[in-house]
């Protein structure tokens, strides 16, 4: 018995450093996404190598785990999600043949490759933990919440030691939002919105609820100062789903009270900004219709069926429509119009359908807490598809999170282990062979 004690000490301890380095690995990993350096070549050294670095670390941690005492033996469940995102991104590579830009197009198609290949020994590190080291509390939603809540610390410090770094004006000089040149104010609203989805879980297993209600009232502050609308959307729509979800009456109804209360505030100060274009810029989806309009009508013909080449929307660099309200843009700011331009009506369906049985398996997975997780993620990443860089657009961590949710339905443990992965096990971990 001393023994066995001895032994899950020492796992404790083991998965108390698995959680820390799973964290600052994905930390460091959501730092390459940034524009830490105004010099373009220092910051393409930065991303590469910090990208290829993390998804090196990552692996390598999950040698440690198989080491300490697991078996690295997965079966697939809703197989069709990933099968059709392998098929997505190698109709993206054979569309470098074609695509306007090959140089751009593989770069982008090799770090969403070089993401997928992180992202699965990211997953697949929680599901060794998860079998083989019963009890732990090393959660998937606590590591991203951290992660997060350390790279918004950066901005929310930033913006007072250096402003006009971690600030960016709009409309004139008369609107900062917080991002500056760093970071995309509306996708950084949209990585707030996915930290505090993760925290509401703590909240769920009652862990150190003061802290993560500090957490989660961080973020919501940062996704104000973002002034980002899709962020602040998101945000709500994730407090009302989660507000379902709880079987104490009293408390839905104070946090439907707080969050009724909060959405006159939040559609004043944000929806609708008098000094960022009012109700109107809100209705032309700050300008973006009529440039949809113009990529549809007048980009798509040129390349229907294929598009123009892995994340390009156009022969040239720029859309330049030929109306006076479309204006030049490198991407859609719209994830699926950005799919039908580079991949045309082929990758557009490929991506719906993947797209469709990947919410499929969200719904049908057994684990209710991991099909929670997954919806309470897809929100604000979804929402901000619609506007932004989205799922399927250029590298983002959008991207890294819907990879990381496509792992986390599809990847378990097979139990059938052969005769020399049981004998691995048994001298590993001997206080199994009962188990």
């Amino acid at each position: 018995m001393a023994a066995q004690l001895t032994v899950e000490t020492d796992h404790s301890r083991f998965l108390k450093q698995v959680s820390f380095w799973l964290t600052i690995i994905l930390f460091i990993k959501l730092g390459g996404f940034f524009t830490w350096s105004n010099n373009i070549s220092i910051t393409r050294v930065i991303k590469v190598i910090s990208r290829i670095a993390m998804t090196t670390s990552i692996w390598y941690l999950y040698r440690v785990i198989i080491k300490r005492g697991a078996v690295a033996s997965f079966g697939w469940q809703h197989s069709l999600s990933p099968l059709l995102y392998s098929a997505y991104l190698l109709l993206g590579f054979v569309s470098i043949t074609w695509s306007t830009d090959p140089g751009y197009s593989g770069l982008q198609w090799f770090m969403d490759l070089e993401g997928l290949i992180f992202c699965y020994y990211f997953i697949a590190c929680f599901i060794l933990i998860d079998y083989f080291f019963a009890g732990s509390s090393v959660k998937m939603y606590h590591v991203i919440g951290n992660a997060v809540m350390m790279m918004i610390s950066i901005f929310l410090v930033g913006m007072y030691v250096n402003p006009d770094t971690f600030y960016r004006l709009t409309h004139g000089g008369e609107e900062a939002r917080l991002g500056g040149f760093i970071m995309n104010p509306n996708e950084l609203g949209m990585l707030c919105a996915v930290g505090v989805s993760c925290f509401i879980f703590n909240i769920y297993r009652k862990h150190r609820i003061i802290w993560t209600f500090v957490k989660i009232g961080l973020l919501m502050w940062a996704i104000v100062l973002t002034g980002s609308r899709s962020s602040t959307i998101g945000c709500l729509l994730i407090a009302f789903f989660h507000i379902r979800q709880s079987s104490n009456t009293r408390l839905k109804l104070m946090m439907y009270a707080g969050a009724l209360l909060a959405i006159p505030v939040a559609v004043q100060k944000l929806l609708i900004k008098e000094n960022a274009g009012g109700l109107d810029e809100v209705m032309s989806m700050t300008g973006r219709l009529p440039f949809w309009t113009a990529l549809i009508t007048e980009g798509l013909p040129r390349a229907p069926y294929f598009g123009f080449g892995f994340m390009r929307i156009a022969n040239t660099d720029y859309f330049q429509g030929e109306h006076i309200f479309t204006y030049a843009a490198k991407m859609t700011h719209n994830t699926f119009i950005q799919v039908l331009m580079n991949l045309g009506f082929v990758g557009f369906t490929i991506v719906v359908f993947q797209l469709v049985f990947t919410i499929r398996g969200f719904l049908q997975v057994a684990d209710r807490e991991k099909s929670l997780i997954c919806v309470g993620i897809l929100i604000p990443i979804m929402i901000n598809s619609f506007t932004e860089f989205g799922i399927f657009g250029e590298t983002n961590y959008g991207i890294l999170f819907y990879q990381l949710q496509i792992f986390f339905i599809s990847l378990s443990i097979n139990p059938l282990l052969t005769p020399r992965e049981k004998l691995y096990l048994h001298r590993r971990r001997p206080e199994l062979r009962n188990g």
